[in-house]
């Protein structure tokens, strides 16, 4: 009488954005995400961010753990693990969980490690913030 339920998983989504790619605006996703190109806005993810070496993020990154090679401008925050690469480069504020620095990389950031322990919504940070961020 009843049909049998079946379980359904969903693999997390993995989002890739190429070199000659170049993004102005927001970015909100739930699956993990890797950056070799340029964005300039807000970015937020609950799965982890990945900036590669030629990639270049000048905005405010809200997301679950990340691992960043690349260039940042701007306002971090990690629940989770910042893994910086020997060729990153950070300036701006940081809040996060846990932190790992490879020798090389270059860390000019205001950080707190008190533990954020969730995403900030787009409502927490204010127009103003995001423009400076940009800017």
């Amino acid at each position: 009488m009843f049909a049998e339920k079946k379980q359904i998983t969903v693999e997390p989504e993995r989002n890739v954005m190429g070199k000659a790619t170049e993004i102005k605006g927001n970015i909100i996703s739930n699956g993990d995400f890797r950056i070799d190109g340029k964005v300039e806005g807000n970015i937020t993810t609950a799965g982890k961010l990945i900036l590669g070496k030629e990639g270049i993020i000048k905005g405010n990154v809200n997301c679950g753990n990340a691992d960043f090679e690349g260039k940042f401008t701007g306002k971090l925050y990690c629940t989770g693990t910042l893994s910086l690469k020997s060729t990153a480069e950070i300036e701006g504020e940081v809040y996060i969980e846990k932190l790992s620095i490879e020798p090389g990389a270059v860390f000019n950031a205001i950080c707190s490690m008190k533990g954020v322990k969730s995403l900030k919504t787009s409502d927490d940070t204010t127009q103003s913030e995001s423009q400076k961020a940009i800017s």
